[in-house]
């Protein structure tokens, strides 16, 4: 399928030229060194000692997995190529895909919320291919936030890639901010939704939440 002509569906959403590339490698150098200074400074405050020899590449190794990894969604030169089919069939039921894996950072106190996400949706003109849904989602979470507006920014952006307002988004995850902190409650289960279009109406919306499974 082809946008204006010229460019298709996966280049006009997702644009990732070498250029970008080539820029990008050279701020994410600026950006762990810069994190691997002042993360070495914390670990110094702390009264930890950076000259023995299992603390001493630890700034640089969590420099790495901020950048590279675990908040490499703050980056949209990193956003997944999206495949996108022309719905021959003209099917127009729901779509899921359920036990998505989430793995995110409370923005609050910068540690893991981790669980499980739900997408649907029912196709008009296209389907997206299954194993980018995944990748999509996986993405957005990658950076510190708040479970409820993941939740948001997961539907809204099915909603602008699938043209439509037919989505719905289910997630529960464990925090550890809750878990390894204040009221140190491990067993607690946190869960949020997202409905639009069709999935608004009692009807689709309990039956999304009847096909899920917790």
């Amino acid at each position: 399928m082809k946008i204006n002509g010229e460019k298709n569906i996966e280049t006009a959403f997702f644009p990732n030229n070498k250029i970008c590339i080539d820029v990008q490698d050279d701020s994410n150098k600026e950006k762990m060194e810069s994190i691997k200074y002042h993360f070495g400074k914390i670990m110094e405050t702390l009264g930890l000692d950076l000259a023995d020899p299992s603390l001493q590449k630890t700034p640089e190794r969590v420099a790495k997995m901020y950048v590279n990894d675990v908040f490499k969604g703050l980056d949209k030169n990193n956003s997944p190529k999206v495949s996108f089919f022309e719905n021959t069939s003209d099917y127009k039921e729901m779509i899921l895909v359920d036990h998505i894996t989430i793995y995110s950072y409370c923005e609050h106190h910068f540690v893991p919320f981790f669980g499980k996400a739900a997408v649907a949706y029912i196709p008009k003109d296209r389907v997206i291919g299954l194993s980018k849904i995944n990748r999509i989602v996986q993405f957005v979470a990658s950076k510190p936030q708040i479970q409820e507006r993941l939740t948001m920014e997961i539907g809204e952006k099915f909603k602008e890639l699938l043209q439509t307002d037919d989505i719905a988004i289910y997630i529960e995850a464990n925090h550890l901010c809750v878990a390894s902190r204040g009221v140190k409650d491990n067993n607690s289960i946190t869960s949020t939704t997202f409905f639009g279009g069709k999935f608004a109406k009692n009807k689709m919306k309990n039956r999304f939440l009847n096909s899920i499974q917790k």
